[in-house]
C-alpha cells in the first residue's frame, strides 16, 4: 500500500510541475503592461494603460496624429469648480510628461508624479476648449514622445 501511494504522490508532484509550467509558458507570451496615469476629479478616478506606445520607444507623428484620434478613451465629469488631480507612475515621471489638452501643451514638462488643474481652464475657450468635453493627454518624453494616455473630460453643469 506504500508504494501506492508513493506513486500516487510522485503523479501528482509530475501534473503539477507540469501546470506550473504550461502556466509560466503562457504569462511569458504576454505582453509586459505598460505604465499607469490616472485623473482624479472628487471622489471619481479614472486609471489607463497607454492609448499609443509606453515601452520607452519615440512614437512617430502620424502615430501620435491617430492616437489623438482613437475612440475607446475613459472619460471623467468634471464640475469647472472642482481640481483635476493627474498622477502617473514614476516610470513615466522619469521621461518626463507634459498635459495635452486637445492635442496642445497645456503645462511644461514635468518630473513629479501628481499634478493639478483647476477643472475650469478644460472647459475655457481661452485655453483652447470648444463644447461640452475636451480631450486631454498625457505625454511622456520632454523630446520625443514615447507614449500618450488620453481621457474625455466631459463637463458637470
Amino acid at each position: 500500500m506504500n508504494t501506492l501511494q508513493s506513486a500516487v504522490r510522485r503523479r501528482r508532484a509530475v501534473a503539477a510541475a507540469g501546470v506550473v509550467s504550461a502556466g509560466l509558458l503562457v504569462l511569458s507570451a504576454c505582453d509586459k503592461p505598460t505604465s499607469m496615469a490616472t485623473l482624479t476629479v472628487g471622489s471619481d478616478s479614472v486609471s489607463s494603460e497607454a492609448t499609443c506606445g509606453g515601452e520607452g520607444k519615440s512614437l512617430k507623428t502620424s502615430a501620435l496624429t491617430q492616437c489623438l484620434k482613437d475612440k475607446g478613451i475613459e472619460s471623467i465629469s468634471v464640475d469647472p469648480d472642482e481640481t483635476v488631480r493627474f498622477g502617473v507612475d514614476p516610470e513615466i515621471a522619469d521621461e518626463g510628461w507634459t498635459i495635452l489638452m486637445n492635442g496642445q501643451p497645456l503645462t511644461e514638462a514635468s518630473k513629479k508624479t501628481y499634478r493639478t488643474i483647476p477643472g475650469s481652464v478644460f472647459f475655457n475657450a481661452q485655453y483652447g476648449a470648444q463644447g461640452n468635453s475636451t480631450l486631454v493627454s498625457i505625454k511622456a518624453g520632454e523630446k520625443d514622445t514615447q507614449g500618450l494616455w488620453n481621457f474625455k473630460l466631459e463637463k458637470d453643469a
